[in-house]
């Protein structure tokens, strides 16, 4: 639902039948009406498409260009590198690119070209500084992450069950397990406030992970696995060696899958930040149930090639996952371009990855500066192509209705961000801003920011003097090395919520609990 900073204890109270699969965006009531033309499942997968929809639609109906539509707007919303296209375009171009053989236009075996598993082992091995040489039989190849999530959903869990994920994260994750699989998902939530063994705002430590275990496993939910996202999506966080032995041990004690998304491996662009794969471990406290993914997407800043890949000693999960990668196939031509690509280390080292971090670096560097200036707080990492950004004090009471406003606000002075909803923080007023963008469009971008942050300050002040709202004052919150310029935490009492937040909750709950699909028909579901 839409409850402010004082319902957050209620909600994390509730059970969690009644709080499981948020759909992340709030649309409009009447976009939830059932389809007759779709079974219960289609409708779930319909109702998704709709509530994640709204900014994109927007965006891509009126795309800024510099020339054709200046007004259009700009999307700081989707976590794509457009800082490389001259670098990639050129190596993707190259002679050696244009292999076309008989096999390339054939069946492969689904689990990838034999030519590409051995690269990509011989790549892995390389970048993860594996302690040993990774074998070509663990590496399975598919479209993309997104398949790979769904697919190991699928194998690792049964219709109902959960994996355990820390909030905020990367929320596509919730439809990938879900729209095939059946597959739900159970939150360590994490918060800005530094607590206990805390050290950092948003820190994952095992007794979180433990807590929202026992959480679910109280309520009968039987938890299959857990995701690591390393680099963290949206926090930028790196983990040590240590956090990830704390978290492979926990997950060991209880007989879970460990899956560790690495996507944004090579986007480290600080040399004060050192990533550690868990590839790199001297020992994996449990190899059979350690599944690492990567892909090129966001490394090499070509999101529209669909690539990914994974890497598990567990020849029956590698099985099962081949088995659907018949869904999930990569073409051909792709494979040999991806395996050339991933063979050419000099380019890589000398070319690549020195521009691109200087560049990632660079962009960074500008839109923290506006932050700075404009006295926002925010995350300060160095890694991947986002910025976790600290709204609170322009939203007045504390809610997430308001922090939806002020999304909307900035769709509406053409700037596309992500809310704190989307990636199920447990915070009203956290947004992630993309910024492996080119300076034009940061410039335009952060102005257009800057006015809408602006006119807001205007409105608080004037509403503060027509009606004061009581809030707890706790002086400044947690300002450490981690979060620049921390503003004032303000939990206000004067918080509201509305009936759309309540009918959103209600699908939400009902989407939840595991035998839904079962009992809910579509006659049921109108």
């Amino acid at each position: 639902g839409g409850g402010g900073g004082g319902d957050l204890q209620e909600m994390r109270a509730r059970p969690l039948s009644q709080r499981r699969i948020d759909l992340h965006g709030f649309c409009n009531p009447s976009d939830f009406q059932r389809s007759p033309y779709l079974s219960a499942r289609g409708n779930i997968a319909n109702i998704f498409r709709g509530s994640t929809e709204e900014g994109y639609k927007a965006y891509h109906a009126d795309k800024y260009d510099e020339d054709k539509n200046p007004n259009g707007i700009i999307n700081f919303g989707t976590s794509e590198n457009k800082l490389c296209f001259d670098l990639m375009s050129k190596r993707l171009t190259q002679t050696d690119m244009n292999l076309m053989e008989p096999p390339l236009l054939q069946y492969p075996d689904w689990k990838g070209h034999m030519f590409l598993r051995e690269e990509v082992a011989r790549f892995l091995t390389y970048y993860c500084k594996a302690p040993a040489p990774l074998k070509a039989e663990n590496v399975i190849v598919l479209n993309g992450c997104g398949s790979l999530f769904s697919a190991l959903a699928t194998v690792l869990c049964d219709p109902g069950e959960a994996v355990l994920i820390a909030t905020p994260f990367y929320g596509s994750i919730t439809q990938s397990v879900f729209l095939y699989g059946n597959v739900k998902l159970v939150y360590a939530y994490l918060d800005s406030k530094i607590t206990g063994t805390s050290t950092r705002p948003f820190q994952l430590t095992v007794e979180k992970l433990e807590k929202a275990l026992q959480d679910s496993r109280a309520e009968g939910v039987t938890v299959r696995a857990l995701i690591l996202l390393n680099p963290q999506n949206p926090l930028g966080d790196i983990y040590s060696l240590s956090e990830l032995r704390d978290y492979l041990e926990f997950a060991k004690r209880h007989e879970l899958h460990v899956i560790v998304d690495e996507i944004y491996m090579l986007s480290v662009f600080d040399e004060s930040a050192t990533f550690h794969s868990v590839l790199g471990m001297d020992r994996l406290p449990d190899p059979q149930r350690t599944h690492v993914m990567w892909g090129i997407s966001k490394d090499f800043a070509v999101s529209g090639i669909r690539f990914g890949t994974l890497y598990t000693e567990n020849q029956d999960v590698a099985n099962a996952v081949a088995s659907l990668c018949y869904f999930h196939g990569v073409c051909g031509p792709v494979q040999h371009k991806v395996a050339q690509l991933l063979r050419d280390r000099d380019w890589i080292n000398q070319v690549y990855l020195r521009a691109n971090h200087a560049r990632l670096k660079a962009a960074h560097t500008y839109v923290t500066d506006e932050l700075k200036t404009l006295g926002v707080p925010f995350l300060n990492r160095n890694a991947g192509f986002f910025v976790w950004i600290d709204f609170r004090k322009y939203l007045r009471t504390g809610t997430f209705e308001e922090e939806m406003l002020l999304w909307r606000r900035f769709l509406d002075n053409k700037v596309l961000l992500s809310c704190g909803k989307a990636f199920e923080c447990s915070e009203p007023g956290w947004f992630r801003i993309i910024f492996a963008d080119k300076t034009h469009r940061l410039q335009l971008g952060m102005q257009r920011i800057r006015k809408v942050l602006e006119e807001r300050e205007q409105e608080i002040l004037a509403e503060e003097k027509e009606q004061p709202c009581q809030s707890d004052q706790d002086g400044k919150a947690d300002s450490t090395d981690e979060v620049i310029f921390v503003s004032r935490h303000q939990e206000p009492t004067c918080a509201g919520s509305s009936n759309l937040g309540e009918l959103i909750g209600l699908l939400q709950q009902q989407m939840r609990s595991s035998d839904w699909l079962q009992k809910n028909t579509a006659e049921q579901f109108a």
